[in-house]
């Protein structure tokens, strides 16, 4: 088995839940992120950021999966935000549709 899988980091400030992924999201890994989620809404934080600058892969399972946990951190009056979004990952948001359905908050101030 040489394919990569998904670490999640997790780091706690006052406000927010920082989940630092690593790897590939797709329909094997999809499960984990959202267990992953789902334990720190459960928190409660004002925010949760997932931190992508270390995600490789994400397929169209992935990208569903990210939608209904932005929804599903509504829901709970919280807030998911992806941070270090690759170029990648954003013409695919761009091409499906789905980069108004996700708050993205780049470091890098976009042209």
């Amino acid at each position: 088995m040489d394919r990569a899988e998904l670490t999640i980091g997790v780091q706690r400030t006052a406000d927010e839940v920082i989940l630092r992924l690593a790897g590939e999201i797709d329909m094997l890994t999809a499960a984990q992120l959202s267990n992953a989620v789902n334990e720190v809404l459960g928190e409660a934080p004002n925010r949760i950021v997932l931190d992508l600058s270390d995600v490789t892969f994400c397929d169209s399972q992935g990208l569903g999966t990210l939608v209904v946990l932005s929804r599903k951190a509504s829901h709970a009056q919280s807030l998911l935000v992806l941070t270090n979004v690759g170029e990648f990952l954003l013409r695919v948001l761009d091409i499906t549709g789905l980069r108004s359905a996700l708050m993205i908050r780049n470091g890098q101030a976009t042209g």
